[in-house]
């Protein structure tokens, strides 16, 4: 069984790539490029596996994966610039996609060390940054 639970953030970020010119840049990201940056109002979605606890019927405590995934990324990422304020994107374009992957990680590094002993696991993270675009991974 998953449970998936929906934490939205906010934040801003430029994609650029600075080993292209910035004639390439502009046509590869077109309006993200945008020198001054622009905001999404991302949607993250944590999804995790297992079996009901015979006791509580719950697959996870849903205040306690609320609070992992707040401290872990959510304090990260929401209301800052990507570009700017997270070390993982000082030399990295802030993708989506990209954002995914540190996101994941940051998730898989801590849920063994916090959860292990719990029964269930981390499956999959998703992030919609609109309407049209979303990015997972799975573990």
């Amino acid at each position: 069984m998953r449970l998936t639970r929906r934490y939205p953030f906010s934040a801003s970020h430029r994609l650029h790539a600075p080993e292209l010119s910035e004639e390439e840049n502009e046509k590869l990201f077109g309006k993200c490029n945008n020198p001054y940056g622009h905001g999404h109002n991302y949607v993250l979605e944590v999804s995790v596996e297992g079996e009901p606890d015979d006791r509580t019927g719950l697959i996870f405590e849903r205040p306690v994966l609320d609070d992992f995934v707040r401290r872990t990324a959510l304090n990260r990422v929401d209301h800052v610039d990507l570009n700017q304020d997270v070390e993982e994107f000082r030399d990295t374009v802030p993708t989506t996609e990209n954002l995914s992957l540190a996101v994941h990680g940051w998730l898989r590094a801590g849920w063994n060390a916090e959860f292990g002993n719990k029964g269930a696991t981390l499956s999959r993270i998703r992030i919609e940054e609109t309407a049209r675009n979303h990015f997972e991974v799975t573990a």
